[in-house]
């Protein structure tokens, strides 16, 4: 599969001739390349390490074997059928020696490559079906499928086609779940928004969808002569993960002045019944807005901002919002690369030496050191991802004999807390058990080492403690928050971390904390019919314990909950 190096190496070789082919459209050099590796990377990333001249490469950048036995429905079924129309037969012998010069280096295709009658049927680096050999020929008996700027143009003219068939004509900047989507449409000649990326030809463990956005993010992240990439590279065994989002324009400057509490940021201009189900966010007191035009919508003004490094936009009552003309731009909060090592540092409940906790103790204040623990590896968001489902079916919050997290019901007591921090502390990232009292803050941040001492100068965090430790603390240890519920599962899809978090009202009473996890080919999250998430894929202990589901859709916006907030950790 493409590497880095690959992506590198494609750039290098086609982005000039691909800035020129693709000015006018919303497509980007990272798409293309993308598409290629998607399409023909497992034989283009074999010939070049097989040090071929690009020419080579090209003409050898053939692949899909499968014949109707194997599901496929279109023109041509088998031999049989390429061989009822004009040249056929001259199509079969080129179709099949492709297929055998290919064959000599890419091992995975040496068997396929000796059954006499087998051939390719997808040509080009960007793989034009034999399909379209009925009324394009030429394009396929003259190699024009090996001359990268023909077979761009040939690509060009599909993609066009499915830019407007999904309406996305004349759009300049198209997002990548966006771009993933004209992908698929490439593939399958159709897209189902309800699907989300589970789209096109299904490999046994990803759908074309999600490989293709897995490879649009690998080539955010590398760049070439005169283009920088445009997603930082990840630290070892963290996700590349996309960066807070700017405002998008408006030029009112207003300033939030409730005098009484929090600013209630809605995704309509109206009070919904209940009075927090459209909630986006809860914005504090004097926090710094702008404006899309002074006319109220009912009571309500169109705003925008960024909170904790979530970009928000929606509606909130103009009777809250006074003009500030001094105001400064609307900072956009970006989350610490690395914990910080000196003053306000991370903290553990101390152990005495040789003692282990386990999954199957009753939960106490101590972090989990059992032997063979799983983590968060790999370079790649398929190995991070398979290692975050390893974590999740190591911990097995839902086995009884994992004593830990199972609920007291008799003394209403639940453990979402415990289970957020385990799954955190696996992956390496820092959500607390414990944290330093006030005074201890204080003597931290003046410089001074303080000792953990259980009572004394550190306590426990529940779920209600969690929600303001993010707040306060949680762009310092690299989490940074976001506004949507796509943006929070596309990135955990990656690899990285998500946690939905909700403070109760009363302050006695459990709030709730959950892990957003990756989606697999069992596990999904819920999708609404215009394919927007409306409930995350999540792994949870509290008063119901599952490694996989999607809950109560918008759980979070409970009446018994104060606010409420995604995050997102690298």
């Amino acid at each position: 599969m493409p590497t880095r190096d690959d992506v590198q190496w494609f750039k290098s070789q086609f982005q000039k001739p691909i800035v020129a082919a693709i000015a006018g459209t919303p497509l980007t050099v990272d798409f293309m390349t993308a598409l290629a590796c998607q399409e023909t990377g497992h034989i283009w990333s074999e010939l070049r390490r097989a040090k071929l001249p690009v020419n080579e490469i090209l003409r050898l950048c053939v692949g899909d074997t499968l014949d109707a036995d194997k599901g496929r429905s279109a023109f041509p079924k088998t031999k049989a059928d390429l061989l009822t129309v004009s040249r056929g037969k001259e199509m079969f012998d080129l179709a099949h020696q492709a297929l055998v010069d290919m064959a000599q280096h890419v091992d995975s295709y040496a068997t396929v490559a000796s059954r006499a009658n087998k051939f390719c049927h997808g040509f080009g680096i960007f793989q034009l079906d034999l399909q379209f050999f009925k009324t394009e020929p030429d394009f396929f008996l003259d190699g024009s499928y090996a001359d990268f700027d023909k077979a761009l143009a040939r690509c060009l003219q599909e993609l066009k086609s499915a830019i407007q068939r999904l309406g996305l004509k004349g759009r300049a900047d198209l997002g990548d779940l966006e771009l993933a989507a004209i992908a698929i449409a490439y593939n399958t000649g159709g897209y189902k928004p309800a699907k989300g990326l589970k789209q096109g030809y299904f490999n046994g463990s990803q759908y074309y969808g999600e490989s293709f956005f897995d490879y649009l993010r690998l080539c955010h992240s590398v760049d070439t002569t005169g283009a920088a990439a445009t997603l930082a590279s990840p630290a070892a065994n963290e996700a590349a993960v996309v960066v807070s989002a700017k405002l998008a324009g408006a030029d009112i400057p207003l300033k939030v002045q409730t005098k009484e509490g929090m600013l209630r940021l809605r995704s309509e201009p109206r009070i919904s019944d209940p009075p927090q189900a459209n909630v986006l966010a809860n914005l504090p007191d004097g926090h710094l807005v702008r404006a899309f035009s002074n006319t109220a919508k009912g009571g309500f003004l169109e705003i925008e901002t960024s909170l904790s490094g979530a970009y928000f936009r929606g509606f909130s009552s103009k009777k809250y919002l006074v003009r500030d003309d001094e105001a400064q731009e609307i900072d956009v909060a970006v989350p610490a690369s690395s914990p910080p090592s000196k003053g306000i540092v991370a903290v553990y409940m101390p152990r005495k030496p040789g003692t282990v906790t386990r999954r199957t103790d009753a939960a106490n204040a101590h972090t989990l050191n059992e032997s063979r623990q799983p983590g968060r590896t790999g370079s790649t968001a398929e190995e991070l991802r398979r290692s975050l489902w390893a974590i999740v079916e190591w911990l097995a919050v839902d086995n009884p004999a994992h004593t830990r997290y199972q609920p007291v019901r008799s003394k209403g007591l639940t453990f979402c807390n415990i289970y957020a921090h385990d799954f955190c502390h696996l992956a390496g990232v820092y959500v607390p058990r414990v944290w330093w009292s006030p005074a201890a803050l204080l003597k931290l941040a003046a410089g001074e080492q303080v000792e953990p001492l259980y009572g004394a100068t550190i306590h426990e965090l529940r779920a209600n403690d969690l929600f303001r430790w993010l707040r306060d603390f949680g762009l310092q240890f690299g989490w940074r928050q976001t506004g949507t519920l796509d943006e929070l599962q596309t990135e955990v899809n990656q690899g990285a971390l998500g946690i939905i978090v909700a403070r109760r009202k009363e302050d006695g009473r459990s709030g709730h904390i959950v892990m957003v996890v990756p989606e697999s080919a069992e596990h999904s999250a819920k999708r609404g019919a215009d394919g927007k998430i409306i409930a995350p894929l999540q792994s949870q202990a509290g008063a119901t314990n599952f490694q996989f589901g999607t809950g109560k859709v918008n759980w979070w916006n409970g009446e018994e909950f104060a606010e409420s907030a995604f995050w997102i950790h690298a």
